[in-house]
């Protein structure tokens, strides 16, 4: 399974989104929120108190 890119949990199989930049790079996202936070917000986990720190 993988693991979404934002808050590090496990992402069950059929769920989340996975988004692919124009570099190549390829995120996984488990929910709106985290994908929100991380693209659109441009906010970093480490200073998100929900998120897992690394």
């Amino acid at each position: 399974m993988p693991k979404c890119s934002f808050c590090k949990q496990a992402i069950p199989k059929g769920k989340g989104k996975m988004v692919i930049s124009a570099k190549g790079d390829i995120k996984y996202f488990c929910s709106s929120k985290c994908e929100k936070n991380a693209l659109k917000l441009k906010r970093r986990p480490e200073k998100v108190k929900w998120a897992k720190k690394k």
